[in-house]
């Protein structure tokens, strides 16, 4: 899913307030830039890196200037070719050979060959030294083996695992990274003992042209708080049908914006070509398409997935304290307390009021396109609005209430406990209210507290010091096994029970329930199992379990909506995809 396609809203009365300066800041930006025709995006957040081994967010730059050895089409979602230009699968599935196109270059016009492919992969992705979500998704059966990679001649690179892996070829389009640039910083390590790798190519980079690129762009210039401007890599392998460079477009501009009121004034007033288009203000644009000259697009069900997650882990930080109240820990680890809480969600109010009816309930971490989505018409498991099933699944696990209708545990202990999401993300704010509501019904207490999006991360992934989650995972295709990270037990985004982060000791009282190691040995077979029909069945036993036991609620698919300035020619928009998959071939007509 592109980067740029997201779940936004937008507050009126904010507007009205600074339209006018907003119109104003954009038209001195683009009146100094207009000399070259150039795309301006947004971006709600600052870039954390330009490193993508290092990335744990969201990061709308990375896929501008990276490329991998493969590429998937935004519109079906097959595999074509990127860096390598053919490969070759063995017949029992456990090589690739890839054979490299031609005078392949790097932007800083130093050649591109399998030495740099062998490097990604040998010296970064798979070095246990180096943490990264990357390397989760390239581990294979149970013993959690990776894939080695040797070079067979100047342009072939064969890829090697020790058993049948149905996603191999998929996995295996991870951005090329230049080893003439990096390698030395792998090999040497800081006064910690760490590689001074983990310290490369952040945000502090300077001069950006050390950050050397495959893909289509080049980081020209970033102001913290502002922009990120991008220029077109002359060494870009991609040709037009007569030869031509491509990508087209010579420039990209990332604009960094408050929040997504000001996204939203911003495209509104010509600053940007871009925006996602949230169903609250689907009909508000609906009826400025041609005055304003823009289209939106639509793509049908988002291949994202929107949740509140319980933090059921029951371990304790290094000072010995436990990252949750262990009388909350106890609430949140019973199976009944978890699906009261989904019975008490009245997710058709959600759709109907905050979405406006555009998309639907959500059951699944797997979305609807992919060929191995179980629905509830084929049985898999859903919870209704119904204040009568939550309270009786309460007092099934030992809840009571007192005289004021408070809920209370075995010991007398109020239900109360707190839910954060990432402040800025009206739909979010939105949502986070209604479940304070929805709960309060069934005498539970909420604290909603929506905060900044990098302390947000620092509770989910450092401190593991939260009680209740609202948040998202942004689509991650057809595939299902692109999400085993999230499913593995010891994965980078088991968030829900986040076990240590690579390079730190054991958590003291980590416990890792059965059914967690069931669904993760349901991905791992799920990815073994090469016949279609038998992973299907595989996968719907996954979706099951996760249905059953609650590690996340699901609560609504929206519909995916994007708002493209008419000026943007090719524009070819998917769910799957965004508007921007097929960016090199894009062209800006001159106004």
């Amino acid at each position: 899913m592109s980067p740029f396609c997201r779940w936004i809203a937008w507050g009126l009365v904010s507007c009205l307030m600074v339209l006018s300066l907003a119109g104003c800041q954009l038209f001195q930006l683009k009146s100094a830039q207009a000399r070259v025709p150039q795309l301006v995006l947004s971006s709600l957040s600052d870039p954390k890196t330009f490193n993508f081994v290092l990335q744990q967010e969201v990061n709308d730059v990375l896929p501008l200037i990276n490329e991998g050895l493969i590429t998937e089409n935004g519109e079906t979602g097959k595999i074509e070719p990127a860096l390598a230009e053919s490969w070759k699968v063995s017949p029992d599935g456990k090589q690739i050979i890839y054979t490299l196109k031609e005078n392949l270059k790097w932007s800083d016009g130093q050649p591109l060959t399998v030495d740099d492919v062998v490097f990604t992969y040998m010296d970064v992705v798979l070095n246990k030294n180096i943490p990264t979500d990357s390397r989760d998704v390239l581990r294979v059966g149970k013993s959690g083996a990776l894939p080695t990679v040797r070079k067979l001649d100047d342009r072939q690179v064969e890829f090697s695992i020790p058993e049948p892996f149905a996603p191999f070829l998929r996995v295996t389009g991870l951005p090329i990274l230049p080893k003439h640039i990096l390698q030395k910083s792998v090999e040497t390590k800081n006064s910690k003992g760490k590689p001074n790798f983990l310290s490369v190519w952040g945000v502090d980079t300077k001069p950006l042209s050390n950050i050397v690129a495959a893909g289509p762009y080049v980081i020209d210039s970033y102001r913290v708080g502002e922009r990120v401007t991008l220029r077109r890599n002359p060494y870009y392998w991609r040709r037009g049908s007569k030869g031509e460079p491509q990508p087209i477009i010579e420039k990209i501009v990332i604009q960094v914006v408050e929040n997504t009121d000001t996204d939203l004034l911003q495209f509104r007033s010509g600053g940007i070509d871009v925006t996602g288009v949230t169903p609250d203000y689907f009909s508000l644009l609906k009826r400025e398409e041609k005055r304003r000259g823009f289209k939106i697009y639509d793509g049908g069900p988002s291949l994202n997935t929107l949740f509140a997650s319980f933090n059921l882990n029951q371990g304790r930080d290094a000072k010995g304290k436990p990252f949750v109240d262990p009388i909350k820990a106890k609430w949140f680890n019973t199976i009944e307390f978890r699906q009261a809480i989904a019975h008490s969600i009245d997710r058709r109010k959600m759709l109907n009021n905050i979405y406006q009816g555009l998309g639907d309930l959500q059951h699944s971490m797997i979305g609807v396109q992919s060929p191995y989505y179980l629905s509830p018409k084929e049985g898999l498991k859903t919870y209704d609005y119904s204040l009568d099933k939550a309270k009786a699944l309460l007092l099934k696990a030992g809840f009571k209430y007192n005289d004021k209708k408070e809920l209370l545990d075995a010991e007398g202990h109020r239900v109360r406990f707190s839910l954060v999401t990432n402040a800025g993300n009206k739909i979010r704010e939105a949502l986070g209210a209604q479940i304070k509501q929805d709960l309060s019904k069934v005498g539970i207490q909420v604290d909603f507290n929506p905060i900044a999006f990098n302390a947000l991360l620092e509770k989910v992934s450092r401190s593991k010091q939260w009680d209740c989650l609202l948040l998202g995972f942004a689509g991650g295709g057809v595939e299902p096994n692109s999400s085993f990270n999230i499913w593995a037990t010891d994965g980078g985004l088991h968030q829900f029970n986040q076990g240590p982060n690579p390079g730190e000791p054991p958590i003291e009282g980590w416990v890792v329930s059965d059914w967690e190691k069931k669904i993760s040995d349901l991905y791992i077979q799920g990815a073994q199992e090469l016949n279609d029909a038998k992973r299907k069945v595989i996968y719907a036993e996954a979706q099951q379990l996760i249905q059953e036991n609650l590690p996340f609620i699901y609560l609504i698919t929206p519909l995916s909506f994007e708002a493209v300035r008419d000026r943007i020619q090719g524009v070819k928009y998917s769910a799957l995809g965004g508007s921007l998959w097929n960016l090199y071939e894009l062209k800006i007509k001159e106004e």
